[in-house]
């Protein structure tokens, strides 16, 4: 990564220009074309190094409902059971962790009654309970990742 490089990711990770031609207004800030600034982007992409891009909504301000999930899988059953919970458009987060609940995932819906129905066709389909921990309190930090300095 060069400083252009850094530079982009900086202002793409909080400040994406709102704007018919976002990246072209990415490219004056940085002194390049936005056409560059695109490559650049497709190259960072390519590399892994962005995961994805897209915006990021309050849930709640939305009038969605949003609830963390765990679930005990077997082993043996952790690909299966992983592909079918990342099947839902609302997964937001999915995670391995070391514990008796080794499987751990974000998932928003329009209602409390269409989370449930998405937890329950997962069971279903996997045969794996879920246990279902929807906030009581919202607590959202920023992480920026700051490159150019």
């Amino acid at each position: 990564m060069d400083n252009h490089d850094k530079q982009i990711l900086d202002i793409i990770q909080s400040h994406f220009p709102i704007a018919s031609r976002p990246y072209e207004e990415v490219g004056k800030q940085v002194g390049l074309s936005e056409s560059e600034v695109l490559e650049r982007i497709r190259d960072l992409k390519k590399s892994g190094l962005i995961r994805r891009m897209g915006a990021n909504f309050t849930s709640q301000a939305l009038g969605w409902q949003s609830t963390l999930c765990a679930a005990s899988v077997p082993e043996d059953k952790l690909d299966q059971y992983v592909a079918e919970v990342n099947k839902h458009d609302g997964v937001t987060h999915n995670y391995l962790r070391e514990n008796e609940f080794n499987v751990w995932f974000a998932l928003i819906a329009p209602d409390m009654d269409a989370v449930e129905t998405i937890l329950a066709s997962i069971t279903k389909a996997t045969g794996i309970k879920i246990l279902n921990l929807p906030a009581s309190k919202l607590y959202k930090i920023k992480v920026d990742f700051k490159m150019d300095k």
